[in-house]
């Protein structure tokens, strides 16, 4: 059973178009209360905030996607899950170590991007949708590359984050 119905498959680009514009409104949401809390952080807060810049380009980029098939964001998906990334981010700021629990729901977060857009490059490229197909491959890239730096940096921040603890200065953030 490998045919599939045009109509099906464009719908369910449109459907993960829609869901992915609101994982990134989440990540914006997520990635940009995590930056102003980094004060003893410098390199983690700026890659984040680099980040931050390429998520949005990302959204961007999706609207354009979406509007090319003639539809449009979910507003009620886009606020649900940036509400759920406020209360994420408000359950981690009360954790002592704050910058480490952000940092692995960055990276889990990061690869269940990496997930959605491999499964969208895919669904553009049996819908003939080699504009999207190559718009999902350049935000994969970008998800990818933020994962791997979290990954190469993980050991450095939680070195610092224990040095820190054991100064007896702050190092939650």
């Amino acid at each position: 059973m490998s045919v599939q119905s045009p109509q099906v498959v464009r719908e369910f680009l449109i459907a993960g178009l829609i869901d992915a514009h609101a994982m990134e409104s989440q990540a914006i949401s997520l990635t940009s209360a995590q930056a102003e809390r980094l004060k003893h952080y410098p390199d983690l807060e700026a890659r984040i905030r680099e980040h931050l810049r390429e998520t949005e380009g990302q959204r961007e980029r999706l609207d354009r996607c979406l509007e090319k098939l003639g539809t449009s964001p979910s507003t009620l998906k886009d606020t649900a899950l940036k509400l759920g990334a406020n209360f994420a981010a408000m359950a981690h700021a009360m954790a002592d170590d704050e910058v480490i629990k952000n940092s692995f729901a960055s990276f889990a977060f990061e690869n269940f991007e990496i997930a959605a857009y491999k499964g969208l490059i895919e669904t553009a490229r049996l819908a003939g949708a080699t504009e999207i197909e190559e718009v999902c491959r350049q935000n994969l890239a970008e998800e990818e590359r933020m994962a791997a730096w979290i990954d190469e940096n993980l050991p450095e921040l939680i070195r610092k984050y224990l040095a820190r603890k054991s100064a007896d200065v702050e190092a939650k953030r």
